[in-house]
């Protein structure tokens, strides 16, 4: 069961070759065709004939199809789980003991010399798949498999999502939102470059018997601008989740085909931040995160999915909320009171305030947030020093597709706030904590720490869980935490 790889019109093609695993009940159309209506219109345009444009009679993969018909439904799911938890077998340990650099970590000497034979001319020995094998373009690991699962449910969502925002909204609410025609157009683009990031990760899966069909969702926005607060946010742990495995997979063929696709997220991500009126992009490095953080942040918007939906091995973390969480539709977000986001979940919107107080076409520079390239903050949506007020839910609430998993965690009590942001994973302590009734609350103090000189490290969408230990991690064994999180994680707005 291969991938052959080839160049097609100028385009990279990743087709799959294999057959249907035995069983396999979810499919879509995979037989590349000539598109004629788009060779006609091609050749219409450039007034030449369809033979002499190089590609333009070459056969195309189709799209991966949804599998929904007609408007897709939204709420939330009110039926029985038939089967509940992550896909799992019988694991070795609990957790993965943190070790000493391998021996050959610190051997190379970085003096700008060459220190082995070139293979050929320009280029220097090293490097993973460059030996001349023929790229296979598949999965090779149970890791590569699961990852790419919770990138294509990750995918499905936000076609779903775009989508969404552009049914649910009138051409109007948009004009108010500071958007024109075009800008409501390049959200459509955007759903089309998810359909074409499902295709891509379906056939990285192996095709119909390894992929999984699009779910229904639960949103919880009301208003334009809300619906843009929560697409930056679904957005940024959708590229984040890329960044924290992508380097960890067995296939490098994959973790290729992938980097090229969360490139394009990374510019999603910035848009509808723009589209929200906040700066485009506070920060100098991207963060990484976990997979079980992904699900975790993932779960609670998905209703339900088919029968034929594959399952997930990562984890489920209980919930943590901001309760003071900076409201981004403030004119001055220090004046956020308590519970000022709308629904629920660990990527919940900020709520839209009353015109007297919020910056939704507020035409004042420094306290505007009407769409735009760029628009920078007088005053910060948070602050090193700020109070943040916390609450989470206890293990054991059901979750995600058909509520069929479960939050668990493995830690001791909660004692610390991991702050993941930029190449930095900072704690600060967690103090006043209190239990009544089943509900958990205590507070932090955001910190003040620095990746390099002149760039603060906590701003923009920053990662938080509770954890119960304040052992150091970074961006590349960041997962070796998961044993030690209490709740969350939760995307703090702290700019």
């Amino acid at each position: 069961m291969l991938f052959k790889a080839g160049i097609v019109a100028g385009f990279f093609l990743v087709s799959y070759a294999g057959p249907i695993p035995n069983g396999a009940s979810y499919s879509y159309n995979q037989a590349v065709t000539v598109d004629s209506a788009s060779a006609s219109e091609v050749a219409h345009y450039a007034g030449t004939p369809i033979s002499d444009i190089p590609g333009a009679t070459d056969p195309v993969q189709p799209l991966v199809s949804s599998q929904i018909t007609g408007t897709a439904s939204h709420g939330p799911y009110e039926g029985i789980p038939t089967t509940t938890g992550a896909v799992s077998n019988s694991p070795i340990a609990t957790d993965i003991s943190i070790l000493p650099p391998s021996s050959t970590a610190l051997a190379y000497t970085a003096d700008g010399l060459l220190h082995e034979e070139q293979p050929i001319p320009y280029q220097p020995a090293g490097g993973l798949g460059t030996s001349g094998n023929e790229p296979v373009y598949r999965v090779q690991s149970d890791f590569d498999y699961e990852s790419i699962l919770l990138g294509l449910y990750q995918e499905w969502i936000e076609l779903d999502l775009f989508h969404d925002i552009l049914v649910k909204f009138s051409e109007e609410e948009f004009t108010a939102a500071g958007l024109t025609a075009s800008d409501i157009y390049l959200i459509q683009f955007m759903a089309d470059q998810e359909a074409g990031h499902a295709t891509l990760l379906s056939n990285l899966l192996g095709g119909p018997g390894g992929a999984t069909p699009q779910c229904t969702y639960n949103y919880p926005y009301t208003t334009v601008h809300e619906a843009f607060d929560f697409a930056q946010k679904i957005t940024r742990f959708g590229e984040s989740g890329v960044w924290g495995f992508q380097a960890h997979l067995d296939s490098r063929e994959v973790a290729q085909l992938l980097s090229q696709s969360i490139a394009t997220e990374a510019r999603q991500q910035m848009i509808f931040r723009q589209f929200e009126g906040i700066f485009p992009m506070p920060v100098w490095f991207e963060t990484g995160i976990p997979q079980s953080w992904v699900w975790t942040l993932l779960a609670p918007y998905i209703s339900s999915c088919p029968d034929t939906a594959k399952r997930v091995a990562w984890q489920n973390f209980p919930g943590l909320a901001v309760l003071n969480q900076p409201n981004s539709s403030r004119r001055n977000a220090t004046q956020t009171g308590a519970n000022e986001t709308v629904g629920w979940g660990p990527a919940a919107p900020s709520k839209d305030v009353p015109a007297n107080e919020s910056c939704i076409a507020y035409n004042v520079t420094g306290f505007d947030c009407s769409a735009s390239i760029s628009q920078n903050r007088s005053i910060p949506l948070s602050y090193p020093g700020r109070q943040v007020f916390l609450q989470w839910e206890n293990p054991g609430q059901h979750v995600g597709p058909n509520n069929s998993y479960v939050t668990t965690s493995s830690a001791g009590a909660p004692q610390f706030v991991l702050w993941a942001s930029q190449l930095n994973i900072t704690y600060s302590p967690l103090s006043n904590i209190e239990r009544k009734n089943g509900t958990n609350t205590g507070q932090t103090i955001q910190p003040a720490i620095s990746t390099y000189e002149g760039d603060p490290a906590i701003n923009g969408t920053t990662f938080i869980a509770l954890t119960d230990t304040d052992q150091i991690y970074s961006p590349f064994n960041l997962s070796a935490v998961n044993p030690h999180i209490v709740a969350g994680p939760y995307l703090y707005q702290s700019g």
